[in-house]
């Protein structure tokens, strides 16, 4: 059995694959050991950014929070924080607004450093031979990009 190191975009799994679905409460390991019965599922490492209550959701801190507390029950997953931040910028309305012409005031939210805390955890947990197979679960464009680069270099089967 490969030893595995699984890393998880947190952010990305609940918005693009979770969020409207009856598996908001995945158990995590559940899921690793599922996915891959001939590994051994030696770290599952968490990457997320804290929410924060917004004017459409006030409850997704809370919400949040509930779930990383199961997660922390969980005895081989470590969850690591990046920053969730909200602020304005001026952006094209999506839709047609009559008697607007341009950019408009609109809120942003952003997830800063969960992405890079997860690649600098993968690379360095590799440089340090803690496992012989890796799993990334996340959907960003970049990731693949990124593993066909350390592919070519150090030859990863």
């Amino acid at each position: 059995m490969a030893l595995t190191n699984i890393y998880i975009d947190g952010f990305n799994l609940y918005y693009r694959a979770l969020r409207r679905t009856p598996y908001r409460w995945l158990n995590l390991a559940v899921l690793c050991a599922s996915l891959l019965p001939a590994h051994q599922i030696n770290e599952i490492k968490y990457f997320t950014s804290p929410t924060q209550a917004r004017a459409r959701d006030q409850f997704a801190p809370r919400r949040q929070q509930s779930y990383l507390r199961a997660l922390e029950t969980l005895p081989n997953l470590t969850i690591y924080y990046g920053v969730f931040r909200i602020g304005r910028k001026w952006a094209m309305p999506t839709h047609p607004i009559p008697g607007v012409t341009g950019p408009i005031e609109v809120w942003n939210t952003e997830e800063k450093g969960t992405d890079v805390n997860l690649a600098a955890h993968l690379l360095l947990d590799g440089f340090r031979e803690r496992y012989e197979r890796a799993v990334v679960i996340s959907n960003v464009p970049t990731w693949p990009w990124l593993f066909g680069w350390c592919g070519t270099i150090w030859a990863f089967p």
